[in-house]
This record gives C-alpha cells, structure tokens and sequence, in this order.
C-alpha cells in the first residue's frame, strides 16, 4: 500500500510542479512518520522516502536511534512543538528543526548548539521559524507582523542556521492566502525554504512555493497507533 500511495503521491507532485513552473528537484517531501512503528517505516525507506519528519520527540528516539544505524542518510526534521528543555535531545537527534518559535527556545538553541560543538558533535541544524500564519491563539508560532525581527534576532544576532518559515494554516479556511503571506514574509527576509502543505492542500502549496510538503496520512493511511506525548 504504501509504494502505490508513493508512486500516486510522487505523479501529483511531478504534475503539480509541471503546472505552477516548478523545479520538482527543489520540492522536498517529509514523509510524516509519527505514531507509526519501524515496520511501516522501513516499508517507506525502501520505497523511496528519504526525509521523514517527527512530532514527538520520546517517539521519535525510540524509534530512529536504531533505525539510523542501518540508514544514517535519512534526513530527520522536527515538526511538533518543542519544549526548550527538550532541544539538546533535538539537536542531538534532528538534521532540521521546523518549529522554532519563541525568543527562549532560540537561546536554548544557540546554547545546545555551542556546547554540543565543544564536545565534538558538529550539530548544526536547519532551523526554521514557526509562524502562526493565521493569528490563532491556540497555536504556537511567530506572528506574521513580528518575523522580520525575529529572523534578525535569531539568524543575524544569535547566528543560528535559519533557511526557512513554516507555517499550518487555519483548518476551516482556504490555504492558499496564508501560503501566500507566509511566502511573502519568506522573501522579505531573504529565507529559501517554505514548509508549507500537507496531506489536504500540498499542491496549493508547491503552487505558491513550497520547498517543503509534510504528508503522512497520504502516505501511511490512517494513524491507529495512540498519540506519543
């Protein structure tokens, strides 16, 4: 099931990528692997995938520690909300870290990063900024009119590694206008990388920029596993 859902999945993204003029090779897919087991993942890697993405990060070492020994390429980026007393396991863990969201967990951050270099583990992950693309109060991120400061305070002063702004935009609204806005604000501040569009909208987004898609359920089917806190 899973490389027919690859195979479907990967022709709307090549057809989504020949409508809009886009360059297929600069739009990344994030297999989202959180609450399936290393079964369903192994089937994924040997269907291709090559970037997986993770939410919580206790399931996330419980199952890729050992997954990683066996294929040390695959590319890991953080996608859930991280705690700052979780980001040296972060850092230690993740090639991408997508939700950074708040001027403390920069800080921590910068800290982890520093000390885990004076140890010899040369981490330095692509950070990108949360934003809260459609002001909902109960979502974490950076408000959109609060990015440009906080792309200088974390990239220009702390000298993190920011690319990139990802957002989820509010779900009983139309994508397209926040994928928009948020590829605006990408622009204005001189940042690459756009994750943006899952599983419901992700052509809207390859549409408006998308560097990077985030599918799991047109991947893997329905989540049966419980959620890992």
């Amino acid at each position: 099931m899973i490389e027919q859902n690859l195979f479907l999945l990967n022709e709307k993204i090549k057809h989504a990528c020949k409508t809009y003029s886009r360059d297929r090779s600069q739009v990344n897919l994030i297999t989202v692997s959180k609450n399936f087991d290393a079964e369903k993942i192994q089937q994924a890697i040997d269907s291709g995938c090559k970037i997986f993405g993770e939410n919580y990060l206790k399931e996330a070492e419980e199952k890729w520690l050992e997954i990683r020994k066996n294929f040390p390429e695959i590319k890991l980026h953080f996608i859930g909300h991280l705690q700052s007393n979780k980001a040296e396991q972060a850092i230690a863990l993740f090639d991408s870290i997508q939700t950074l969201d708040s001027k403390k967990l920069a800080e921590v951050l910068k800290k982890e990063i520093t000390k885990q270099k004076t140890l010899g583990q040369q981490k330095n992950p692509e950070i990108f900024i949360q934003v809260n693309i459609g002001e909902e109060p109960q979502k974490y991120g950076i408000m959109p009119h609060e990015v440009k400061d906080f792309v200088r305070f974390s990239r220009d002063e702390l000298m993190l590694n920011v690319t990139g702004l990802m957002c989820i935009p509010p779900a009983d609204e139309l994508a397209s206008p926040y994928f928009a806005l948020l590829a605006k604000l990408a622009k204005e501040n001189n940042l690459k990388n756009l994750s943006m569009g899952m599983s419901a909208d992700f052509e809207e987004a390859i549409a408006l920029g998308a560097t990077h898609i985030r599918l799991g359920t047109a991947i893997f089917g329905s989540r049966l596993l419980p959620v890992q806190k």
